[in-house]
């Protein structure tokens, strides 16, 4: 796919971070993840499962995704979750975005905020096809990346009267609740989700972090943690929606830690859900979950949106390659 003469000599684009977070802020991702999921349903956009390989401390893993007429990528992301007691980021990585129609390379792009952008674009948008309608009450657990990503997301799509950020860390929690007056930090996840209408988990805890006793009937739980944050009895009493069928049953890293047990038809993809093909939320009091693990055809249409913009603004380094 041609964009125009920049792409004509052999040379690539450099977006480093602060570059791509810039660009991030004028992008709506949500159509762009619609689209995406849509065409992986439909089986016209291709993602691969994803690999890993590491240690005790973390992983890298890669993730190769094609959407028609959009984009061609591969990610490298390292999720190293103790990181976060030193204050760096788990989640590191670089994209690289591929001329489709020759195989170029037009872009390199910092992986790190282009993965918690489209990571909380995808989950809001199961909140808008899933969560109970008229619900009012919002809950994050975290006060990481991936929580700001998803609280920015959740508030753009609709008002809260009342949003609850429950960490282990109450100043990073009170720092993220500041901006909003309707928005209360608290160390007690339980006080958090209690009566919540919406419950986003980005944890990356190894464990439960929530009982099912204090999730609501007819809540909607958005987890995009890679660790086992969600408890078995709630997967258990829920209609469960995946990006992709693999995340039940699939070893990770690919698959859901979660959704171990789950045979692959027993959960609904998301973007069937968006195409009309299968229901999503069936009543007001059905609990619903949908479960994140990422998937390379957000990458791609995350990639092109930002690549394009880029050049359109005349942002990033151009190197010969």
């Amino acid at each position: 796919m041609s964009t125009g003469s920049q792409e004509a000599s052999n040379s690539l684009l450099l977006l480093p971070s602060h570059q791509v977070e810039r660009i991030l802020r004028a992008v709506a991702l949500g159509p762009a993840m619609e689209k995406a999921l849509v065409a992986y349903s439909v089986q016209e956009a291709r993602a691969p499962a994803r690999v890993a390989a590491g240690g005790r401390s973390g992983v890298l893993a890669a993730m190769v995704g094609y959407v028609p007429g959009t984009a061609l990528v591969t990610k490298l992301i390292s999720i190293f979750p103790g990181n976060t007691l030193a204050s760096r980021p788990s989640h590191q990585g670089l994209v690289a975005l591929f001329d489709e129609a020759d195989g170029r390379v037009l872009c390199i792009m910092d992986g790190r905020a282009l993965t918690a952008e489209r990571t909380a674009a995808v989950s809001i948008l199961s909140v808008a096809r899933l969560a109970p309608e008229g619900g009012t009450t919002l809950a994050i657990l975290g006060s990481g990346v991936q929580a700001a990503s998803h609280l920015r997301a959740a508030c753009q799509l609709r008002p809260w009267d009342r949003i609850r950020i429950g960490a282990r860390d109450l100043y990073r929690a009170r720092a993220l609740a500041a901006p909003h007056p309707n928005a209360a930090a608290t160390t007690s996840f339980a006080d958090a989700v209690r009566g919540a209408d919406v419950v986003i988990m980005c944890t990356d805890s190894a464990s439960p972090v929530v009982e099912d006793a204090w999730i609501t009937e007819g809540c909607h739980v958005v987890s995009v943690g890679s660790g086992a944050e969600l408890p078995p009895a709630l997967v258990a009493r829920s209609s469960v929606f995946v990006e992709w069928r693999g995340a039940a049953g699939a070893q990770p890293p690919a698959g859901a830690r979660e959704l171990q047990h789950l045979a692959e038809g027993s959960v609904t993809e998301l973007g069937a859900v968006l195409a009309g093909t299968r229901p999503g939320r069936t009543s007001r009091t059905e609990t619903t979950v949908f479960k994140s693990t990422g998937l390379a055809v957000e990458d791609a249409a995350a990639a092109r949106a930002v690549y394009d913009l880029a050049l359109e603004l005349g942002v990033g380094t151009r190197i010969e390659w």
